[in-house]
């Protein structure tokens, strides 16, 4: 069983290296997502070959620290996917409560408030923590629960809201979910002697980077709708009262033959459409100006523009 372990947590560095390596354009939380994968899988690993139940309790604090991120980082990918802006006050909530959770798991071994009682045993060869949980133990319950809870409902609304590309899209993205819950619910209920945790994020995982290549990456422009032939006269129509979905529409319409939005760009072309500043805009995507300056260039050169106004004057084209 150790070598498994060992296994698995080589897999998800192996997963977040090649992640770093070859992917240029990355997603943040899809980053934290695979060190969360890599933290989990490394904790069990470090678990297996515990010998004292000091050391076994901080590996066993380290799944968690992996775990109460995991859920995190996989929420605000499942967000991203579905076509939600994530907002940096949400993050910072998350942010504290998952620290906040944490705090109450590492009191493990010194208060008997999440664990009352803790013994270390070995199953063919492998360390294992016996445990009888306190009466804080049930908050990780719920804030698990929470967090699936809220994948199911982003998912639901999206597909309503058709914010997602496709219905295998949304099936896949349900099945994340759905799959990770399933895992869970069995190793709370039923005893088992192996982790499968472990090996259903890294499946998690990879399935979340197809589909964030496949939905997020690009935004064709023959997927989105071209103004009608009688759509008002945008020349008689102060240009901040027109629906920003139509602002988009419209600006995707001019862009070359073969050309592609990425998903930067997109978001991109929303906030100048806002009439924000570089500025605000680095600031509101977390990125830096001349990062946002190197998007709109590209962004121009695709619609045939050279500046703002330029820009601006096709939506009354």
């Amino acid at each position: 069983m150790i070598i498994t372990y060992a296994i698995m947590a080589i897999i998800a560095l192996i997963l977040l290296i090649g992640y770093i390596v070859l992917v240029r354009k990355k997603e943040s939380w899809l980053l934290l997502l695979y060190i969360c994968v890599t933290v989990v899988n490394t904790g069990y690993f470090l678990l297996s070959v515990s010998k004292t139940v000091e050391f076994a309790i901080f590996a066993n604090d380290f799944i968690y620290l992996g775990s109460v991120f995991l859920s995190m980082s996989m929420l605000l990918t499942i967000v991203r996917l579905c076509g939600f802006e994530v907002k940096k006050k949400l993050i910072i909530a998350l942010l504290i409560i998952g620290a906040l959770m944490f705090a109450v798991i590492a009191t493990s071994g010194f208060l008997p408030w999440y664990y009352k009682e803790i013994e270390l045993v070995f199953i063919d060869g492998a360390a294992k923590l016996k445990k009888v949980y306190g009466v804080l133990h049930p908050l990780y319950l719920v804030y698990l629960l929470a967090y699936f809870v809220t994948m199911v409902v982003c998912i639901v609304q999206s597909i309503r809201k058709k914010m997602i590309a496709s219905q295998k899209h949304a099936s896949l993205l349900a099945a994340i979910v759905f799959g990770n819950i399933a895992v869970w619910l069995i190793e709370k209920f039923i005893p088992w002697d192996f982790e499968f945790l472990s090996v259903s994020y890294l499946f998690s995982e990879i399935i979340l980077l197809g589909l964030y290549w496949m939905m997020q990456d690009y935004v064709r422009s023959d997927l989105i709708p071209r103004p009608t032939q009688g759509a008002a006269h945008y020349a008689s129509i102060d240009i901040a009262t027109i629906p920003m979905e139509e602002k988009i529409s419209k600006i995707l319409s001019f862009l070359k033959p073969g050309e592609l939005l990425v998903a930067r760009e997109r978001e991109v072309l929303e906030l100048i459409l806002q009439n924000k500043k570089r500025k605000e805009i680095a600031d509101e995507l977390c990125l830096s100006e001349n990062t946002i300056k190197t998007y709109t260039r590209t962004l121009y050169g695709k619609v045939g523009v050279s500046s703002r106004e330029e820009l601006y004057a096709l939506l009354i084209k």
